[in-house]
C-alpha cells in the first residue's frame, strides 16, 4: 500500500482551516453547530461533481459555476434546510452565502464553494446565516475538521472523515475528507455532502479527472432507498502546499495519488451506508459474468434497489427467488438457468435453482451485520460493485415527516 492513514481529515492537508458554528437553521437541536466553513490560506485548483438530478438546488447551481474559477478558496456548508425548491430568492440566499464568506475571508465570491443539505422547499433564514458567517473564519483551525464534520451532519449518527499521507516521488503528500449522508442515497450521487482537500500540486484539469474516476468508483456505487438528491456534492481543493512536483497524468506519482483519493472516497461512501437511516446491514453486491459493462451495473443495482430484497435482508430471510426476480426485470441480458448466487462465497444457487446448501445455513449468513452477495450470470467478463443495506422498520419511522 502507497499510503498511510493518518488523523485530521480536511485540515490533515497543509494550508487547510476548518471550523463550525451554531446559527439557528435547525432551532430544535441547539446542541449540534449548522454552519461549517473550510478554507485554504494559498490559492486552490478545484473540482467537483453534483448531482444528475434535474431538480437541483440553488447552492447546487452556483457551486458549479463558482468551480470552474481558476482559485477557489473556500466552501461553505449548512445543514437543516437544502434550500432546493426555492426559486430565485433561493439562488440569491446561495450567492449571499458566498458574498458574507468572501467578506468575512477577503476573497472574491467566486471563490467560495456553497452547500445546503436538510429540509427540500424551505427558505434559508439567511439573515442568522450571515450574521453567524461574518464570525466564522475566527472558529477555524487547523484541527478543525471534526467540528465541520459534524456541522454538516442530518440524520448521520456520527461523524464521517479520514486522511492519509502518501509519498510521491520523494515528497509526502497529504489528502484530507469529510463527509455526510444517511437517506436519499442512490447511484450517480446522493444525499450526500463530501468535501476532500489535498496539499498536491496539482491542475485544474488533472484534479478534475482524478475526482471523476474516484466518484465513479466509489459515491456512484452506493444506495439506500434508490431516491436521488437535489443536493449531492463532491467538492476538493488542492493548494501545491506539500511542494511535489506537479503531478502528469500517467505517471507512477500520479497512479499513486489516484489510488490514495480512491482509499478516501470509498472509505467514505462505505461510512454513509453503513450510517444510513435506519441501517441494521450492510451488503456489497457483486455481479460478475455480464454480457457488458452496462449489464452488470444493470443486475446489481437492480438487486441492490429492491425493496423486496432489501426487507428480507432486514427479516434475515437469504430470500434468492427474489434476487433472481430483481436480475429478470434489470435489463441485463442473462438466461435463467445460467445464474448462479453465493451468499459471503456459499453457493445458494445454482443454475437459477437451489442449491443443496442447507437454508440454515444461507439464514445464517444473512442473520448477520456485514454479508456479501454474489451474482455470476454467465454471460461474460463484466462486472460491477454496489454497497447497499436492507430496508427497516425505523427507516419508515425516520421518514414519516417531522
Amino acid at each position: 500500500m502507497s499510503y498511510t492513514e493518518i488523523s485530521g481529515g480536511v485540515t490533515a492537508s497543509r494550508g487547510f482551516l476548518a471550523g463550525s458554528a451554531y446559527c439557528g437553521i435547525k432551532a430544535s437541536n441547539p446542541d449540534r453547530p449548522d454552519i461549517a466553513l473550510i478554507y485554504s490560506t494559498e490559492p486552490c485548483a478545484a473540482a467537483g461533481t453534483f448531482t444528475t438530478n434535474r431538480v437541483k438546488a440553488a447552492p447546487v447551481r452556483v457551486s458549479m459555476m463558482h468551480v470552474r474559477s481558476s482559485d477557489v478558496r473556500a466552501i461553505i456548508a449548512n445543514a437543516g434546510n437544502a434550500n432546493a425548491c426555492t426559486g430565485i430568492k433561493g439562488i440569491e440566499n446561495a450567492k449571499r452565502m458566498a458574498s458574507t464568506t468572501a467578506d468575512a475571508l477577503g476573497l472574491k465570491d467566486r471563490q467560495v464553494l456553497v452547500c445546503s443539505t436538510g429540509r427540500i422547499g424551505v427558505q434559508l433564514p439567511i439573515d442568522k446565516i450571515k450574521t453567524t458567517i461574518a464570525g466564522l473564519p475566527a472558529a477555524c483551525s487547523e484541527r478543525g475538521s471534526l467540528a465541520a464534520a459534524n456541522a454538516i451532519m442530518t440524520s448521520d449518527t456520527r461523524t464521517k472523515e479520514i486522511a492519509v499521507e502518501v509519498d510521491l516521488d520523494g515528497t509526502l503528500v497529504r489528502i484530507g475528507g469529510i463527509a455526510k449522508g444517511a437517506g436519499m442515497i442512490d447511484p450517480n450521487m446522493a444525499t450526500m455532502l463530501c468535501f476532500i482537500t489535498t496539499d498536491a500540486a496539482i491542475d485544474k484539469k488533472l484534479l478534475q479527472r482524478a475526482l471523476s474516476v474516484s466518484v465513479e468508483q466509489s459515491f456512484n456505487r452506493i444506495t439506500i432507498d434508490g431516491d436521488m438528491s437535489t443536493n449531492d456534492t463532491v467538492l476538493m481543493l488542492a493548494n501545491g502546499q506539500a511542494g511535489n512536483k506537479p503531478l502528469r497524468y500517467g505517471t507512477p506519482a500520479f497512479k499513486d495519488f489516484q489510488r490514495s483519493l480512491d482509499h478516501i472516497t470509498k472509505h467514505l461512501a462505505r461510512m454513509i451506508v453503513e450510517d444510513g437511516e435506519g441501517v441494521t446491514k450492510f451488503i456489497e453486491v457483486h455481479v460478475h459474468g455480464g454480457a457488458t459493462y452496462s449489464d452488470a451495473r444493470r443486475a446489481a443495482e437492480a438487486v441492490a434497489n429492491s425493496n423486496l430484497v432489501k426487507c428480507a435482508w432486514f427479516g434475515g430471510d437469504p430470500n434468492w427467488g427474489r434476487l433472481m426476480d430483481a436480475v429478470g426485470y434489470s435489463g441485463a441480458k442473462m438466461r435463467e438457468e445460467l445464474v448462479d448466487i453465493y451468499y459471503d462465497g456459499v453457493l445458494g444457487v445454482k443454475g437459477g435453482m437451489a442449491s443443496k446448501t442447507p437454508f440454515t445455513k444461507l439464514q445464517e449468513i444473512v442473520s448477520g451485520r456485514r454479508f456479501s452477495i454474489c451474482i455470476d450470470l454467465h454471460m461474460g467478463s463484466a462486472e460491477y460493485s454496489v454497497f447497499t443495506t436492507d430496508l427497516s422498520v425505523d427507516y419508515v419511522k425516520l421518514n414519516m415527516g417531522e
